[in-house]
């Protein structure tokens, strides 16, 4: 079981169903139950 961390985003392997974490918790996010991964940072692009 994994730690959900606040203002992290986490996503369904299976459906693609994306969620923002409004809470910390010890308990886990599942979704087509499997548990959701954590999403890595996303790109933003340059103000240039």
């Amino acid at each position: 079981m994994t730690t959900i961390q606040l203002g992290k985003r986490y996503e369904c392997e299976t459906c693609g169903t994306q969620v923002l974490a409004t809470k910390a918790s010890d308990a886990a996010i599942s979704c087509c139950d499997k548990e959701m991964e954590l999403q890595g940072q996303r790109r933003v692009p340059s103000a240039d």
